[in-house]
């Protein structure tokens, strides 16, 4: 009861789970926990009555089932969200903070992915395939800037190298956000997704690709191939910056002839000021993004920066053929990550019904019946195998246990007063070679057939039993059942079982009601159970 109360509390919490480490600790608990309860509980033949609801991030549209799957896949997706959080509230200023911010939005993409991949079907609109691929390109461009600024961190060096690198770095960030802005204007994602998530990826797309605009064109202004400079290692980072030339120019040209180098580097800063402009202008149009002072800062000095580079040189054409940055060749790139802390070890709240590859959902069980077991000779009249729980096999049909409605296939769940559901063949026989003449009473239970035969479309019935049954159950003599001296048959029938157990009904409970109108038709689904059938005491099991 402890334990069920435990994750009765662990639900209630992840409704509102704190933005730290700690609220995905909680979340991939609970979550852990829903696969051991579906074995329990959730027959996949049979509905359960439970319904989960949950609001659409997006549209806060409610989505409710009987179905465990959407729990399932519903707590996963606040365990993204829980990331994204994590990773936007990190300080970016530090190593340590941005370290934290590329974890964070990594994990977020690779739980979403797994979203994808795992469950296909949900109802819920934000956890539709469109959806999650976007938010997985959203979580990957956010990890891939925050590696861009991990790079910028200490300073970045006024060297050829260094400023063509970060021209690349800033080319990739600029890629991803433009294919996060691709995927949300599409609809029908469009309809759902916030503007200001549209106009701010937009934004990024145009700011970054200035940037790597304004490295470019640095690194050509205010550097000259010198003897000392190595030519091969320029030519060669030179030709990574880009995928192609303009046609008669070659990466030598343009680092050996200055005015060729000028020119190039003049159409560079070019294109950051048209591209800061157009950042600046979309920021403007979005009501949420005007309230980012911070935001408008950073767009309004890189801005001013490129205007500065700009005037220090002479207005030139731009080259026919001009080619934009590769971010092709980046060094670092933003990853999908799976978090170990999405899969936990844990308890099972119901650990105590038995192994769950046993007494599962899959299984229908009958409610524990009692068994005097009374030695004859030190012999209790059975044998038994499996781990646990231990089943009864080679039993003796005359033997008391057996004429105390003992049967072969049963499942031995206590002897006594010591549940040994968990326990093998040795200690289970432990507790039996002991026993006195007054025997000790065991606990056992029985698999019931989850699909049980229907009779065919031939048979005749009477009293809503066919004839073919009803007359085995009329031959059947109780009597004769104590008799020693008769031979017993090898094993009784579904029906005399259920007689001789004290489940009359069982043998009816699977017919279908009979239609004297003769309108029926055979494949008619089966009455729900009755409260009080003794299927249902048996459920626990």
């Amino acid at each position: 009861c402890d334990l069920k109360e435990d994750g009765i509390r662990g639900r209630r919490a992840c409704r509102t789970p704190s933005r730290t480490e700690a609220g995905v600790e909680l979340l991939s608990k609970y979550s852990s926990h829903l696969p051991l309860v579906e074995s329990r509980f959730f027959s996949p033949n049979r509905p359960t009555g439970i319904f989960f609801t949950w609001y659409d991030s997006f549209t806060g549209v409610p989505v409710c089932q009987q179905n465990l799957s959407l729990e399932k896949a519903s707590v996963l997706f606040n365990m993204a969200a829980l990331y994204s959080q994590i990773g936007t509230r990190s300080n970016r200023q530090s190593a340590a903070g941005l370290e934290e911010a590329i974890s964070s939005f990594q994990k977020a993409a690779g739980i979403l992915n797994h979203l994808k991949e795992t469950y296909t079907h949900i109802p819920s609109y934000d956890m539709s395939p469109a959806m999650l691929s976007m938010l997985i390109r959203l979580m990957l461009a956010q990890a891939q800037e925050c590696l861009f600024e991990k790079t910028a961190l200490p300073g970045v060096r006024n060297h050829f190298s260094s400023l063509m690198k970060m021209a690349q770095e800033a080319a990739k960030v600029s890629e991803i956000y433009d294919q996060v802005h691709q995927s949300m204007i599409q609809m029908p994602i469009k309809d759902h997704v916030p503007f200001f998530w549209s106009t701010m990826s937009q934004v990024k797309t145009n700011h970054y690709r200035s940037m790597a605009h304004y490295f470019v064109a640095s690194a050509l202004l205010d550097h000259e191939l010198n003897p000392r400079d190595d030519e091969d290692q320029q030519e060669k980072t030179l030709s990574q910056v880009y995928d192609k030339f303009p046609e008669g120019c070659s990466p030598m040209d343009i680092l050996k002839k200055k005015e060729e180098r000028d020119r190039i580097g003049k159409a560079h800063i070019r294109r950051a000021i048209l591209g800061h402009e157009e950042a600046l202008r979309i920021y403007s149009l979005c009501h949420n993004l005007n309230k980012l002072d911070a935001l408008q800062d950073i767009l309004r000095a890189s801005h001013q920066r490129s205007l500065n580079k700009y005037s220090e040189s002479e207005n030139e054409e731009e080259p026919d053929g001009f080619v934009l940055p590769s971010p092709a060749k980046t060094e670092h790139r933003a990853e999908m990550e799976f978090p170990a802390a999405a899969k936990v070890k844990v308890t099972d709240f119901f650990h105590k019904l038995g192994p769950v590859s046993v007494f599962s959902a899959k299984q229908r069980w009958t409610a524990p019946r009692t068994v005097r077991c009374r030695p004859e000779d030190r012999d209790v009249g059975f044998t038994l195998k499996g781990e646990s729980p231990v089943q009864v096999v080679s039993l003796d049909p005359l033997c008391p246990a057996a004429a105390d409605g003992l049967k072969e296939g049963d499942y031995i769940v206590a002897v006594g007063d010591t549940d040994c559901k968990w326990m093998s063949v040795g200690d289970v026989m432990r507790l039996l070679k002991d026993v006195d003449e007054e025997g000790i009473d065991i606990q056992v239970v029985s698999l019931m057939d989850s699909n049980p035969p229907m009779p065919t479309k031939s048979a005749t019935f009477s009293g809503n039993l066919p004839k073919t049954y009803s007359m085995i159950c009329l031959a059947h003599n109780d009597q004769d059942k104590s008799s020693k001296s008769r031979k017993v048959a090898k094993k009784s029938s579904f029906l005399s079982w259920g007689l001789k157990n004290k489940l009359k009904s069982a043998s009816t409970l699977s017919l279908p009601t009979a239609d004297h109108s003769g309108a029926l038709p055979w494949n008619k689904p089966r009455p729900t159970f009755p409260s009080s059938s003794p299927y249902n005491d048996g459920a626990l099991y």
